[in-house]
């Protein structure tokens, strides 16, 4: 079993049939559990390198395994080997796919999520999310996935520690299951629908004790409508529906608003009238806030987003909860509620109030609670007050940080001006009648203790050190005097920008990006503080980038030594589209 591994070996065994030989020890059965344990692992091992496909196995042994997965006694290693052999079978196709699920029955799935074993525990689970994911959508809705998310639970509560590959099964099996909302979630309430405008003016009705609407005309009930939809937090209280018509939310908000308002009727009521009682401008409305609540809870919990093949960031209050989604809005616009009253919020206050709300949800998932119970004790306790001394917190560790990355950054500021002084810089000079006519070059030794300079022509690039005849010691220099402290200004007569160290000629510099360079440059060779514009904006690039790339460490994402390779230009730039073609 363990050469089958090495990918020379599995070719010249299965050029030998040899695959067809442990395939036919499978079907007889006759072996031992130890020698079926080490035959099941080979074959497994030896499809794992793609020689043979998984289409060409007979349905005879793909019932024989399935029959030791389903088997009530049997050897665990057998058993572990079986499940991980159906798994691949189940991802390589759809017809394996069919025929595993008639041979393999749930019950027996869901029986081994509660033995000890937890190596079979996760197998198990890997089998099930294959299955889950490879069924179509009408198969999913049918497949079993509320008894799988209580089985789920106990393995969440149990004594030992969920690991990796489980954690990963989990949030695949939350992913799928959530994603069972996402055609509600995108598709927009449909204004001539007479089943969604009724649920609409079910909302209206269970929030206001009306008189008999039978006896208004028809004008008076439009008119009466049109207030008390208004009053439910509706921006188009003549036509509700044109609220739901952005997707997401969609019909989501809409079977979210019916469901708090069915199942907490109380609750419900007393929000409405709550807020009708208050002023205008500072009641917190209804209707906006569901639907804005609904698209937060689907962008946290990731509606309709495909399961990730490396997450495992699972919510272990989703495995104790039917309708996770529709609880947690209960809870949440309730929150929302209790926020908008903490923050005094007006109108204009909306989204301030949602990114608290967003934010009061996210930490206290964050803190895994097991059952709704505990959420709703946690984000409640989580006032708005708790919040602003978390983010006082949060902002002084960051300055924190921020504060021990600048000396290191620092020093590679530094190392960089004094580069670009060894490198050099062409400068002009200023006659006494202010004409640039003459060119000079300036730079700075390799030991930084000697400033080379001298003339030089036009057409002069990058001369050589040698050639630079004059020099100023670096120890020399008494003080670098910039704008109107140089003795050569005039008040109000600068229209350009000059330096003057102790050189003995006026300088202008060619661009202010190299005045950056050679006061910083400068100010670092006499031991003082850089203060340009320019050292601030990249001290700033840096310690952002920094950061970025520590978050990146932080997700386990490997950043390469090397930079990426430039892709070799285009055969040719004849790639611009024209519009005014016709399109065939």
């Amino acid at each position: 079993a363990n050469v089958s591994t090495d990918v020379t070996f599995a070719q010249e065994f299965i050029s030998r049939d040899g695959h067809v030989l442990l395939v036919k020890i499978v079907e007889d059965g006759n072996e031992s559990p130890l020698i079926m344990t080490h035959t099941l692992t080979s074959f497994f091992e030896l499809m794992d390198h793609q020689i043979v496909s998984w289409e060409n196995l007979s349905s005879a042994f793909i019932k024989k395994i399935a029959s030791l997965v389903n088997a009530k006694v049997c050897d665990a290693s057998i058993q572990q080997v079986s499940l991980a052999l159906l798994e691949s079978m189940v991802q390589s196709g759809r017809a394996l796919y069919l025929l595993v699920k008639q041979e393999v029955t749930l019950e027996r799935l869901l029986a081994h999520l509660q033995v000890a074993n937890q190596q079979i525990q996760t197998k198990a689970m890997a089998l099930l999310m294959a299955l889950l994911q490879t069924a179509g959508d009408a198969d999913r809705q049918v497949s079993g996935v509320v008894t799988l998310c209580c089985w789920s639970q106990n393995i969440i509560h149990s004594s030992g520690a969920v690991g990796d590959e489980m954690a990963h099964y989990l949030y695949v099996l939350q992913s799928v299951t959530l994603n069972h909302l996402e055609p509600r979630m995108r598709t927009p309430l449909d204004c001539y629908s007479q089943d969604q405008r009724e649920v609409l003016h079910t909302l209206r009705q269970a929030a206001f004790e009306t008189e008999s609407e039978n006896s208004l005309s028809n004008e008076r009930r439009r008119s009466l409508c049109a207030k008390e939809f208004r009053k439910l937090g509706f921006s188009n209280n003549s036509n509700p529906g044109q609220d739901l018509v952005r997707a997401p939310p969609g019909l989501l908000a809409l079977d979210t608003m019916e469901y708090f308002s069915s199942r907490y009727p109380d609750a419900y009521s007393r929000f409405v009238l709550e807020n009708s009682s208050r002023e205008d401008k500072h009641e917190c409305p209804f209707a906006r806030s569901s639907i804005q609540l609904t698209l937060v809870l689907c962008e946290i919990l990731r509606i309709g987003d495909p399961p990730s093949e490396t997450g495992a960031d699972y919510h272990p209050i989703f495995f104790s909860q039917d309708r996770l989604v529709e609880e947690l809005f209960c809870v949440c616009i309730q929150l929302l509620n209790k926020t908008w009253k903490e923050m005094r919020a007006t109108q204009e206050d909306f989204d301030k109030v949602m990114q608290v709300v967003r934010e009061q949800i996210t930490r206290t998932l964050s803190s895994k609670p097991t059952s709704l119970e505990l959420f709703k004790n946690k984000v409640n306790a989580l006032n708005y007050g708790e919040i602003l001394k978390l983010r006082q917190t949060e902002r002084l560790h960051q300055e924190e940080t921020l504060e021990r990355l600048k000396p290191e950054l620092m020093d590679l500021i530094r190392q960089q001006r004094l580069n670009r002084l060894c490198q050099g810089t062409l400068f002009r000079k200023i006659s006494s009648r202010r004409r640039q006519d003459k060119l000079w070059y300036c730079r700075l030794s390799p030991n930084h203790k000697v400033l080379h300079y001298g003339d030089v022509e036009e057409d002069t690039e990058s001369p050589a050190i040698e050639s630079l005849q004059e020099k100023i010691p670096v120890a020399d220099i008494k003080a670098l005097l910039t704008g109107k402290d140089c003795p050569h200004m005039k008040e109000n007569k600068g229209k350009q920008t000059k330096v003057r160290s102790s050189l003995a000629n006026h300088t202008v510099l060619p661009m202010p990006s190299q005045f950056c360079l050679w006061t910083d440059g400068l100010s670092v060779l006499l031991g003082r503080d850089m203060g340009s514009e320019s050292m601030r904006s990249e001290l700033e690039i840096l310690l952002s980038m920094e950061i970025k790339l520590r978050l990146l460490d932080l997700e386990n994402v490997q950043i390469p030594d090397l930079a990426p390779p430039v892709p070799l230009p285009p055969s040719n730039y004849h790639f611009c589209y024209d519009f005014n073609a016709t399109e065939q």
